[in-house]
């Protein structure tokens, strides 16, 4: 499998796991049926792309990076959408986030490219 297939499958699998945690929120813990079925049908695609990346990228690797960006991406939804504010230190502990998955896509050898 071509490497911008499996990233660009890891990335579907990172916005659907957005799209359900947003589903989540709106939910009300799984009083609204709309909201609740967004979240069971995206979170289970979400898993299914991310399964199809592991079969390249290590699990470790692929599960850093989609626990990352998810985090960064679902903290900017609860930001405007959610109207929920972020304070330096956890704007800080985001940029970190970033950047250690940029460090480890970027200089380490257990990344298969």
């Amino acid at each position: 499998m071509a490497p911008a297939v499996v990233y660009a499958l890891l990335f579907a699998a990172i916005a659907l796991e957005v799209i359900g945690t947003t589903a989540l929120q709106l939910s009300q813990q799984f009083t609204r049926v709309g909201p609740t079925a967004v979240l069971v049908i995206c979170y289970a695609a979400a898993f299914y792309c991310l399964s199809i990346t592991l079969k390249v990228i290590p699990v470790g690797i692929a599960y850093a990076i989609w626990s990352a960006l998810g985090i960064v991406l679902i903290s900017a939804v609860g930001l405007i959408y959610f109207k929920q504010r972020l304070d330096a230190p956890a704007i800080i502990g985001l940029g970190l986030i970033v950047v250690g998955v940029l460090v480890v896509n970027l200089f380490s050898k257990s990344v298969s490219h």
